[in-house]
């Protein structure tokens, strides 16, 4: 199955950052493609995209400062599925993608995805204050997953995306 291509570009705002792609996504080769995935209706919801967008449009976004990409980038049925290597490897490329683009801001779209990258225990929601960047100049900030099967209630994922959309706004005044 193929990869689904990042969308990376110098002088991004916010570089999304997911565990990898679901196979649905490795199917239609575009970013958070599965249906029960919650994705592009949180982006909307937070007000960081001015209308729903679909998957299909996921390199779109580029032209709002968005860009995609993932700590291992072949598909799986679930994050379970990744081996340790794929992670140490996977680990070294994000750096070397965050290194070379300099987004603002790196997302985290969940907290397992985070702790992969960074080494670290534990992680809040929101920006990671207090802790060095693993790339210095890039801010890290820890979303929840977008996946359906997460528990918690789409409203309080929404505000915590809402953050972003927030933060953004703040800088454009």
């Amino acid at each position: 199955m193929e990869e689904v291509p990042d969308h990376l570009d110098h002088g991004l705002q916010i570089v999304f950052i997911g565990f990898n792609p679901s196979i649905r996504s490795g199917e239609l080769g575009h970013h958070y493609a599965n249906p029960r995935n919650n994705f592009w209706r949180i982006l909307h919801k937070s007000g960081l995209t001015p209308r729903l967008y679909d998957a299909s449009e996921d390199g779109e976004l580029l032209k709002l400062g968005y860009g995609f990409t993932n700590i291992v980038a072949r598909p799986t049925v679930g994050a379970e599925d990744i081996t340790r290597e794929e992670y140490t490897q996977g680990r070294e490329l994000l750096r070397a993608k965050l290194e070379q683009y300099r987004p603002e801001i790196a997302c985290f779209v969940g907290k397992g995805v985070y702790t992969e990258f960074s080494r670290r225990t534990k992680a809040d929601w929101g920006f990671q204050e207090g802790v060095t960047p693993v790339v210095d100049g890039v801010r890290e900030f820890v979303a929840p997953s977008s996946s359906g099967l997460v528990r918690m209630p789409m409203p309080e994922i929404v505000d915590i995306y809402r953050r972003l959309h927030d933060f953004t706004e703040e800088k454009e005044t």
